[in-house]
């Protein structure tokens, strides 16, 4: 599924802080360093602890994301981001995981791998999924189950140009920055919406919300809930 179109914006009384300021590098040993074992297990023992909040579809379409750990020319250890192609009918140009509605019949983890497949080329096994996430619902219809998946050390990865403009191994390092979340306040909601700063730009939900949990859940072992955080108004159609 993809998030939305990536807008400047601040948290509530700040002047406008640069998006494109590095994140710190990791230490090693801190979530986020190498793509290793010890990476895989801490992140397996940390989804087997968690007790992941599963919603009623009611009326809402199902989908699927992968949250794909995966490594870089360096050896660091990245999740995998796309942003969608200018042709596509919705969600064009949006920074995404990839990911789409599940068909008939299909699991969440069966339609997660079917659109890694589809989009960039990633074949994995079921043996590759290392657990679930919280689900995600958004204002659009969806309930978005995230799947986190073990890609490996470098993947060959090629974008189907009819979905995908390009592909990005963010580091999970990227994750640590103090910036991250931003919340901010709307008038039209009473909950908080979530920018998280990547890449040089803003990532919102749903993929801002997912990839926080991530960064919780997964690298840290913490059972933070973000199914509370809004979208931004213009993501609601």
């Amino acid at each position: 599924m993809a998030p939305q179109t990536p807008q400047r914006s601040e948290r509530p009384g700040e002047a406008g802080a640069p998006l494109d300021t590095p994140a710190r590098s990791a230490r090693p040993g801190e979530a986020g360093a190498l793509l290793d074992d010890a990476l895989r297990a801490r992140a397996v023992a940390h989804l087997e602890a968690f007790e992941r909040r599963a919603l009623q579809v009611d009326g809402r379409r199902a989908a699927a994301v992968a949250v794909v750990l995966l490594g870089d020319e360096a050896g660091r250890a990245c999740f995998l981001l796309t942003r969608r192609a200018a042709g596509l009918r919705d969600h064009a140009r949006q920074w995404a995981l990839p990911g789409g509605r599940l068909e008939p019949g299909e699991s969440a983890l069966e339609a997660a791998r079917r659109e890694l497949s589809e989009e960039v080329g990633l074949a994995l096994g079921p043996d590759a999924a290392l657990g679930l996430l919280d689900d995600y619902p958004t204002r659009s219809g969806f309930l978005i189950t995230p799947v986190v998946f073990w890609g490996g050390a470098d993947p060959v990865l090629k974008a189907n140009p009819d979905e995908v403009a390009s592909i990005h191994r963010v580091p999970l390092a990227d994750l640590e920055h103090p910036d991250v979340p931003r919340l901010v306040t709307i008038p039209e909601s009473d909950r908080p919406v979530i920018q998280v700063p990547l890449l040089s730009t803003l990532v919102h939900a749903p993929t801002a919300a997912v990839v926080y949990q991530l960064r919780e859940v997964v690298m840290h072992g913490r059972p933070t809930r973000v199914d509370h955080f809004e979208q931004p108004v213009w993501a609601w159609g």
